[in-house]
């Protein structure tokens, strides 16, 4: 009986446009996931030509983007689309447009080469299509099953409605639209979450379809045939409703064959970080369980599961082309409670129908590995095959015969059939057993007698006793072996187990810690894989023999240096001009700065990443213990679970009658002959420390006070003396040498901790270096190989073994023809030539003939050697992350370092390399103030209207705001000239090496000490109206390091000085220590360009501090040494000019015919008040006729 799922709607299907418009992207975005699954899982299985299957995913994806866009643009005019549809319509057709042609131009990109580049950038373009697939507003809601029992919800599956969607255009339609499908219920609310809601509830086969009413008719299109409708009796003239049920009367029956071979790499789910694991297959309505496995995570079942008669509905070409599918869930058997859910996966069956031949291609089915999931996460992986084989009108008979039980141990268990079993062919595996270490306690009690169990198919070895793991943890007796019948795939091979146990009184074993080594192949021994030393069972790839191959090395790097302490610095027109180098000043801050060449390689990261954990032939197993964490559960994590590590290695080969003889095979040692003694050993380790960048902050001011803490063994240093206060970036420049015994004293910690004046210090972060691994690697990480060999200065070689030492030994151990040194400047090794020069200058400036340089050449090409070469450890300074116990996984900054170890039973080394930090030197920088030219004027008169300024010029070296001085003021100046004739007096510290000024201040008056501040050294030299508004004018600054070399008059000073600075000839104060010039002024104007706004011709000469002692100066004009006062115009007799100008600015100029008309006026209204004053006497005089 089936269920079915219809939606009616009156109307056209604007409600579900949004969806239909993109199903032809989901379309793409399921095609693209399949492709890659595929090319991942050829990549997996090594199978042939992974890039002609990435070739067609691409060219899939492309088709694909195109029709997703010609049937989006054909739906544009569909009506009823809200503007949230529009939009996501152009965002979608422009994505995919974008993808479609990025896919179709890396399909040609595509090699053998790149096909693992190529992969994971298709793996973005999935990424953004599931992006693209989500809806942001979804239109139709989800659909709910539920289960009920009782009249409570049990149970309930969430299918999205977009699945189920049903179009009549094929790329538009649900990918489960019409189909049977197996759908597992949850339990609903807060109690489905986690481990508790992983398990199926139940499971059950459903059919959904999702459309519009109109539609209708086509609902049952995907059903499977041969069924009946039951269908309720509805009146006359109404329409037809879906059945109630459905009865199918055709059925086919099957034999499911279920071939459990092993899994590997399980959850661990007790406490001693193993399980017990079991598998229940679940198919149809039947399940059945293999045997249970006690305390492993790599379980071979071996294992055939039958389910007989097995009713399947619908035809049978239908069950053949997809069948339904079978739940594999996997458990932890605990002898109280109920099992534990380990992990679960899927699969489907191939499928024979009674009328086929049981034969090749597809049958016997094919092992294949299953991953398995726990929640979100993988889980490991099951290697198993299925099979379904339907059941004729012969019955049984027609089925490929079952063997009987083979074991009579494990009773009625069936074994998988050997057509199906890999084919098996001895092995030999060889055990290195180097020692344990960092064992953590187990029970509260500590580890003593320790022992190895090497377990691989049913066979293993046990090591050797360790009678007291404090005194000695490594073993006595270095090598075992045993045989084991293993499949001839490689990736077949069954994972190899790795058990501690710990020997205790009255015969108890107790379980330290377990290691599962999932794949062998790494470990299997090849012929063509000649190595002389025999020390790496990986090996390096063999070189085939070549002719002789000269290889000119260069002892001066630089093509632009010529002689010694010469350096050519090349000016404009090719001019060329010869700088003198002062070798004095040259120490290991030059190389690490690059000031001289590069002799010092500096390496971004570990030193273990770039030469692949110095495992060459020897390995670390991680020893776990307790139950793994979920991914939900945040406070378990793989860390946490680390109880100790194996030091050891495995060498696996084929045993036969014919086995070669190249094999170098020891009757003591096996492959692991000429590898070096681990009886303790007493070594010199000497740790430098440079600087750590980027620390957490630890103090609440942002800021930490750092300093160096180094543990190794029972040693420990904390170099708290010597914190840097206030300091994120500090430079520490700190060498330490420790005594150490290998392998009592074989891990060494670098601490930064943070000062604090009451409490416990801090722990910033931390690094943890394997020092022994390095000690015994082939790549000789035991002292740096330089680039160059020197007897004396600051690139002097360190090692105690000199280049043509060591070339010797390398030779021996190897086995190698030579060296052998000829005239010419050569040396042969093996059938390669190497040239280089023959001299050496001693302290004296004495030339002598020496080997030294011919034998440091080929250790630097040392990896081109066949057979025997491998790249070594160059002179170098690695960059590790700090982090802390508390914080995993977060990084809290990086310390840049590197570790030297010396035997002691050897030469013994020099002194350490001075790296401390250098000291900045003491400068004074005098700066005389002549001129100033053209200055911008801003103040207008209020009575004359003339353009002035009352300026001065205020001067300091950047960082050293609080030393500004300035000059005094010339007044009234009214052409933008000013003469001063001033010094400026800055003391200063500098850094050579880094071209940086030094201040030490404190932050605040609270500060209990002085923080550090590195600032670039530069000259700010600013024009000012007077001091009492101080307003800004212009400004100039000048890179003491670097700057425009000064005009030699001021109509030759221009802005292209600052704006095309690239092009102007270039200055360092100190080189040039003395220069004088003309130099712009220049500010910004309203459209934020550089407009020029003054000039000034000024002196600057830089001492010494002892020179400046010598010669002292003084501040301004002062004694000593004083200077003139400069030619300024005479403004003593400007208070009483200054009236006279106002009157003739204000009547001559500004108010002229003001004025004239007031005089006018005022000519008019005296004639006229004499007019009025004389009239009365006038009038009598002619009235009495006087």
């Amino acid at each position: 009986t089936r269920g079915m799922l219809e939606i009616l709607s009156q109307h056209s299907g604007h409600l579900l446009y949004s969806l239909l418009s993109l199903l032809g992207g989901v379309k793409v975005f399921w095609g693209l996931e399949d492709g890659l699954n595929d090319v991942q899982e050829i990549i997996k299985t090594e199978k042939a030509y992974p890039e002609r299957r990435l070739r067609g995913v691409l060219e899939e994806l492309s088709q694909g983007c195109s029709q997703f866009i010609s049937l989006a643009n054909k739906d544009q005019n569909q009506s009823g689309r809200t503007k949230l549809d529009k939009e996501r319509l152009k965002l979608c057709l422009s994505e995919v447009e974008a993808i479609g042609q990025q896919a179709k131009s890396m399909r040609s990109q595509v090699k053998k080469s790149t096909v693992r580049d190529k992969l994971k950038l298709a793996q973005n373009f999935l990424s953004k299509l599931r992006f693209l697939a989500e809806e942001p507003q979804h239109s139709v809601p989800d659909v709910f099953i539920w289960m009920i029992s009782n009249g409570k919800r049990i149970a309930y599956a969430r299918v999205p409605s977009k699945d189920i969607l049903y179009s009549s255009i094929d790329e538009e339609k649900g990918k489960d639209c019409g189909k049977v499908k197996t759908i597992f219920l949850r339990i609903p609310g807060k109690k489905g979450f986690g481990p508790a809601g992983w398990t199926v509830q139940s499971k059950i086969e459903i059919y959904l379809w999702l459309g519009l009413s109109r539609q209708r008719k086509d609902y049952l299109s995907g059903l499977p045939n041969g069924f009946e409708e039951n269908k309720l009796s509805r009146g006359p003239g109404l329409p037809a409703s879906p059945p109630i049920s459905l009865t199918y009367m055709m059925k086919q029956i099957f034999q499911l064959r279920v071939h459990m071979y092993q899994a590997r790499s399980l959850f661990a789910a007790d406490s001693t970080g193993l399980s017990d694991p079991f598998a229940r297959v679940f198919f149809s309505s039947q399940s059945q369980v293999t045997e249970v496995l006690a305390e492993t995570l790599c379980p071979t079942w071996d294992q055939l599961l039958v389910f007989e008669n097995v009713e399947l509905f619908g035809e049978a070409s239908e069950l053949r082309d997809d069948p339904p599918i079978i739940v594999i869930e996997l458990y932890d058997q605990d002898t109280v409670g109920k099992a534990d859910f380990m992990g679960r996966t899927f699969a489907k069956p191939v499928v024979k129908m009674a009328d086929e031949h049981y034969g090749p291609p597809r049958f016997p089915p094919q092992l294949e590995y299953y991953q398995i999931y726990r929640g979100n996460c993988t889980a490991g992986e099951m290697l198993a095959a299925f099979e379904l084989l339907q059941i004729g009108p012969n019955g049984k008979a027609d089925l490929p015969p079952i063997d009987g039980p083979t074991d009579m141990d494990r009773g009625p268990i069936l074994p998988v059939p050997l057509g199906i079993r890999p084919v098996l062919s001895k092995y030999r595996i060889e055990v290195l057993f180097w020692g344990l270490r960092d064992l953590k306690r187990v029970n509260l009690a500590q580890v003593d007698r320790p022992r190895v169990d090497i377990e691989c198919a049913g066979k293993g070895v046990q090591s050797s006793l360790i009678s007291n793991y404090r005194k000695n943890p490594n073993f006595s007796t270095l090598v075992k072996w045993f045989e084991v019948d293993l499949p001839e795939n490689e990736l077949l091979h069954p994972p190899l187990n790795i058990r501690v146990v710990d020997c205790r009184a009255f015969g108890r074993y107790t379980l330290v810690g377990s290691n599962a080594v999932t794949t062998l192949r790494k470990f299997i021994y090849r012929g063509a894989d000649k190595q002389a030393n025999n020390w790496s069972t990986t090996g390096i790839k063999s070189l085939k023999n070549r002719a002789c191959v000269y290889l000119y090395y260069s002892y001066k790097k630089d093509d632009d240096k010529d002689g010694k302490g010469k350096k050519k610095k090349r000016k404009k027109g090719d001019e060329i001009e010869e700088e003198e180098l002062d070798e004095s000043m040259l120490d290991w801050w030059s190389k690490y700065f690059a000031s001289i060449e590069t002799l010092t390689e500096v390496y971004p990261k570990e030193l273990e990443s770039e030469f692949d954990n110095f495992e060459d032939w020897l390995h670390s197993f991680n020893l776990y213990r307790g139950k793994a964490g979920d991914d939900d559960d945040q406070n378990v994590t793989d860390e946490d679970r680390i109880v100790g590590k194996f030091k050891g290695s495995l060498c696996m080969y084929k045993v036969s009658d014919d086995m070669p003889r190249d094999m170098n095979h020891d009757s003591n040692m096996g492959m692991f002959h000429n590898i070096p003694s681990n009886d303790p050993i007493n070594v010199l380790v000497r740790i430098y420390v440079i600087r750590a960048s980027d620390l957490h902050p630890a103090d609440i001011n942002g800021k930490a006070d750092p300093y160096i803490a180094i543990k190794l063994g029972k040693t420990e240093i904390k170099d708290k003396e010597n914190y840097i206060s206030k300091q994120l970036n500090p430079l520490f420049g700190k060498s330490f040498d420790v005594e150490a015994t290998f392998p009592m004293d074989s891990t060494l910690t670098v601490s930064i901790y943070d000062w604090d004046l009451v409490g416990t210090d801090d722990l910033i972060g931390e690094t943890k270096i394997d020092l022994e691994n390095r000690f015994y690697s082939k790549h000789r990480a035991t002292c740096g190989v330089a680039r160059a060999y020197a007897i004396h200065g600051y690139n002097v070689w360190r090692d105690p073994m000199k280049p043509t030492h060591i070339l010797t030994k390398l030779c021996k151990d190897g086995k190698l023809d030579g060296p052998h040194y000829g005239p010419g400047g050569r040396v042969k090794v093996e059938n390669r030539v190497f040239m280089a020069p023959t001299e050496i200058e001693d302290e004296n400036g004495l030339k002598k003939q020496t080997d030294e340089h011919l034998a440091l050449t080929v250790l630097n090409h040392w990896e081109e050697i066949p057979r025997a070469g491998c790249k070594l450890v160059t002179e170098h300074v690695e960059t590790r992350p700090l982090l802390h116990p508390d914080k995993p996984g977060i990084e809290q900054g990086r310390i840049e370092m590197w570790v030297d170890m010396f035997p002691k039973d050897m030469t013994a080394p020099g002194p350490a390399l001075d790296i401390s930090p250098r000291k900045p030197k003491k400068f004074e920088l005098r700066v005389i103030v002549w001129n100033t030219d053209e200055v911008v004027l801003e103040d207008d008169d209020i009575f004359t209207g003339e353009k002035s300024s009352d300026i001065f010029v205020r001067g300091w070296l950047k960082g050293q705001q609080e030393d500004k001085q300035d000059t005094d003021v010339h007044y009234h100046s009214i052409t933008g000239e000013g003469n001063f004739n001033w010094r400026f007096v800055y003391p200063f510290d500098y850094l050579m090496a880094e071209e940086k000024i030094v201040i030490s201040k404190k932050e605040s008056m609270f500060a209990w000490d002085e923080t550090e501040y590195k600032i670039p050294a530069r000259l700010n030299l600013q024009v000012s109206k007077n001091h009492y508004s101080w307003e800004f004018l212009c400004a100039v600054e000048l890179d003491l390091n670097r700057f425009p070399r000064g005009a030699k008059t001021a109509k030759q000073c221009t802005i292209e000085m600052v704006t095309k600075e690239a092009e102007m000839p270039m200055v360092s104060i100190f080189k040039q220590k003395r220069i004088k010039g003309w130099w712009p002024f220049v500010a910004r104007n309203e459209e934020d360009e550089f407009e020029l706004t003054g000039k000034v011709e000024a002196e600057l000469h830089l001492l010494t501090g002892e020179e400046a002692e010598k010669s002292p100066v003084g501040e301004g004009r002062n004694e000593p040494e004083p200077l003139e006062k400069p030619n300024r115009p005479d403004v003593a007799l400007l208070w009483f000019l200054i009236p006279f100008k106002a009157a003739k600015h204000l009547i001559c100029d500004q108010y002229r015919w003001l004025t004239i008309k007031i005089v006018t006026a005022l000519l008019l209204l005296a004639i006229f008040a004499l007019f009025i004053y004389n009239m009365p006497g006038y009038m009598v005089k002619k009235m009495l006729g006087a």
